[in-house]
């Protein structure tokens, strides 16, 4: 049985977030949303039955925007290539923007740490001596 990466990833956060549709008329859309060491997962239904849209943590470039406005707090996800994507959610205690913020902070410092790793592996004295050797 293949597992989703959802189901292999550990879930950091799970509830309901408010989106705002990019349609013209910009309604606010209530979600059921899992956020994992690697991804947002946001879901149509409360009960993850539909297909989750997946927002990989690799393509969000950052938290924006955060403001408090009554009983909401406000934040838009900056994805790598300038895509605004708008949330709300109900007061601080159960807001999401921190927690977003820090599972990218924790997912670019352990890619950082893996592609130093990769580097030192490939500028490595043994790398290069084995290189040379199964060139000849």
């Amino acid at each position: 049985m293949k597992m989703s990466s959802l189901e292999l990833s550990e879930v950091l956060k799970e509830g309901e977030l408010e989106k705002r549709s990019d349609n013209l008329l910009q309604f606010w859309r209530k979600k059921t949303c899992v956020l994992t060491s690697d991804s947002l997962n946001i879901y149509a239904d409360g009960q993850k039955r539909s297909k989750a849209k997946e927002l990989k943590l690799q393509s969000i470039k950052k938290v924006d925007c955060v403001e408090r406005t009554g009983k909401f707090v406000y934040f838009t996800i900056v994805t790598t290539d300038n895509k605004e994507i708008d949330f709300r959610c109900f007061d601080e205690d159960t807001c999401w923007n921190a927690v977003i913020t820090m599972a990218l902070i924790d997912f670019q410092n352990r890619k950082a740490i893996q592609d130093f790793k990769s580097l030192q592996e490939t500028t490595s004295p043994g790398h290069q001596e084995r290189h040379l050797v199964k060139s000849l």
